[in-house]
């Protein structure tokens, strides 16, 4: 949806080639289209962990984005209430039923966190004035607390699988993004990434640290970044070490992600690198690219795992 997105069409492949690990059996993928560029429409679809089965389920004339999942639910942002591109955030079913609003004020076109059973949520605000300021709200959009006051630089706010933590992005202190860490209540605020200073090759809306994506068993934190004119995923431990490519693979552009339940799988929109050809793609946690999943001549990104009813926990 953003606008420095890949904007770039998909190549072809067949869904259903391979057999479904037991580990994603009672999950879905769900992604966002450009469903009709001339009006920015985008929809939210679904389908099955193989490409199978797409389906759109948000069906809504402006813009629909999903931005998080926890157990069977999702949650998206929308401006179905508002005007165009001003967006509060909702939740629905994986089916698309049950539509509800959660926020009581605007919200950032950002990733949400989500913790305590999907009762709270972090999220970037897109108040007037308090635009790109990271809140924690409950699930009916009451502000629970303000956690940050760095107007305009902050965004992407995730939680830690237990919770106990926040990762975020913001140019706070430097011309480019890179990601941040807090306790969940604000406290202990610390810097986690730090762009190569010998690398020149990033454009200005490229990411040196993209939205972070936090792996749910290993303690892994994983992000986009832009190094050496390439597009790839890294991965970095919460106290700043280790910090790696995710594969060694520069054939291809990887972006917006999301890990399985049990960290066993990530999905991800790649594309080559001339920009031509896009798809969604799963991958095992070590890097290695097992499926092809998307098909359509549409801009499809953001994949998001979400458990079906009868594979939820």
């Amino acid at each position: 949806m953003r606008l420095f997105a890949f904007l770039i069409l998909c190549t072809g492949y067949a869904a259903g080639q391979f057999n479904v690990p037991p580990s994603l059996r009672g999950t879905k993928i769900v992604y966002n289209v450009l469903f009709e560029k001339e009006k920015e429409n985008y929809e939210i679809f679904t389908m099955d962990p193989d490409g199978g089965n797409k389906r759109n389920i948000s069906n809504w004339k402006g813009v629909d984005w999903v931005y998080a999942s926890y157990g069977d639910r999702i949650y998206f942002v929308s401006d179905r209430d508002t005007s165009h591109r001003k967006y509060f955030l909702y939740e629905m079913d994986g089916e698309g039923k049950n539509v509800r609003r959660i926020s009581s004020f605007l919200v950032a076109d950002s990733w949400v966190g989500v913790r305590k059973g999907g009762e709270e949520f972090v999220v970037a605000s897109a108040k007037d004035h308090r635009r790109g300021e990271i809140y924690r709200i409950d699930r009916n959009g009451n502000e629970l607390q303000r956690l940050t006051s760095d107007t305009l630089n902050d965004n992407d706010p995730i939680f830690s699988p237990d919770g106990g933590s926040i990762v975020f992005r913001s140019k706070r202190g430097t011309r480019y993004d890179e990601l941040w860490m807090m306790d969940a209540d604000g406290a202990n605020l610390r810097r986690l990434t730090h762009y190569p200073e010998e690398d020149t090759t990033a454009f200005i809306h490229s990411y040196h640290a993209g939205p972070p994506f936090w792996e749910p068993n290993r303690n892994i934190i994983s992000y986009i970044s832009n190094q050496r004119s390439h597009s790839g995923i890294y991965l970095i431990r919460p106290d700043g070490t280790g910090s790696r490519a995710f594969t060694a693979d520069t054939a291809v552009n990887l972006g917006w992600h999301s890990w399985s339940p049990d960290g066993d799988y990530l999905v991800t929109e790649e594309s080559d690198t001339e920009n031509t050809k896009f798809s969604i793609v799963l991958y095992t946690k070590d890097g290695r690219r097992v499926q092809q999943l998307t098909n359509e001549f549409r801009y499809e990104q953001g994949p998001v795992f979400v458990r079906t009813s009868t594979g939820r926990r």
